[in-house]
């Protein structure tokens, strides 16, 4: 079993509430924080499943994955809060603006695979509860692609955790039922 802080979630769950606290979940009128909160579950419920993890920084990563990406904050302060670990895990997990919106993806998975598994487990976790129905503005083409980019992230990540790598590749399965016309 992979233990974990309580009063380190809390730590990173608070200071994410308030980065996020002006968000909404796209497609809902659900607080950014729920998103958060089911991605550090996936984690959670996959440090029973796993064997020689940092449970903190899978957990710590998890709440914090966005926050680079949706708030202002920037990495140095991101650093001083939580330690060069989790700075830099969140910033591979953060896509890169400056490049091509269908390059962003592969570059981020590079620089994934370079961090501990903890932060391959986070992405992984972070698709399994992106894998909802999607927003019904989205078209059969943006879903395809999204489809897509989950079987590239199966593909890449699943040696990180075999648990989620199955969750994935469930939820995949269950997606495909939104992309027939």
């Amino acid at each position: 079993m992979n233990y974990w802080s309580q009063d380190k979630y809390i730590e990173a769950y608070r200071y994410a509430a308030g980065k996020h606290k002006n968000q909404k979940f796209p497609g809902t009128d659900w607080s950014y924080i729920v998103h958060l909160s089911m991605v550090s579950m996936e984690i959670i419920a996959s440090l029973n499943h796993e064997s020689d993890v940092d449970g903190d920084l899978a957990v710590q990563a998890a709440i914090l994955h966005d926050i680079l990406e949706d708030t202002d904050t920037n990495y140095s302060e991101l650093r001083s809060q939580f330690g060069q670990k989790i700075a830099d895990g969140v910033l591979a997990l953060t896509k890169d603006q400056r490049l091509d919106k269908q390059k962003r993806m592969a570059d981020s998975l590079h620089r994934i695979k370079a961090q501990p598994k903890e932060i391959w487990m986070v992405k992984l976790a972070d698709r399994i509860t992106n894998l909802q129905p999607p927003p019904e503005y989205w078209d059969m083409d943006k879903r395809q692609k999204y489809l897509t980019q989950a079987d590239l992230i199966l593909k890449e990540l699943k040696g990180g955790s075999e648990y989620l790598a199955n969750r994935l590749k469930d939820k995949i399965e269950i997606y495909k039922n939104f992309i027939i016309a």
